[in-house]
């Protein structure tokens, strides 16, 4: 399956639609998710960012053996797009060794 996590745009055609963490990393949970594309800003930070869904999965990778999907990152956060970027580098780095 192919997740997108985003609180504003259309999502592509044969991808399911996820508005927060929690919902990404549930479903990351179930081994099914092949791709991952992220958006940073979600209109509530209390409820999380693309950026906690990166975090869980380079935690999960390092801890638990978690094989990561293909990540993508399409947040207009020019800042948090680098910083979400350096993490996916991390866990490619990671759980490609």
């Amino acid at each position: 399956m192919k997740v997108y996590l985003d609180d504003e745009r259309t999502t592509p055609q044969g991808w399911v639609r996820t508005y927060w963490p929690d919902e990404v990393i549930a479903l990351l949970e179930t081994g099914e998710v092949q791709e991952l594309s992220l958006d940073h800003d979600l209109g509530d930070d209390e409820r999380g960012t693309g950026y906690d869904v990166v975090l869980w999965i380079e935690e999960a990778v390092m801890t638990r053996g978690f094989k990561p999907p293909k990540i993508m990152v399409h947040s207009a956060n020019s800042s948090a797009r680098i910083k979400m970027q350096a993490g996916i580098d991390a866990i490619e780095r990671f759980a490609n060794n």
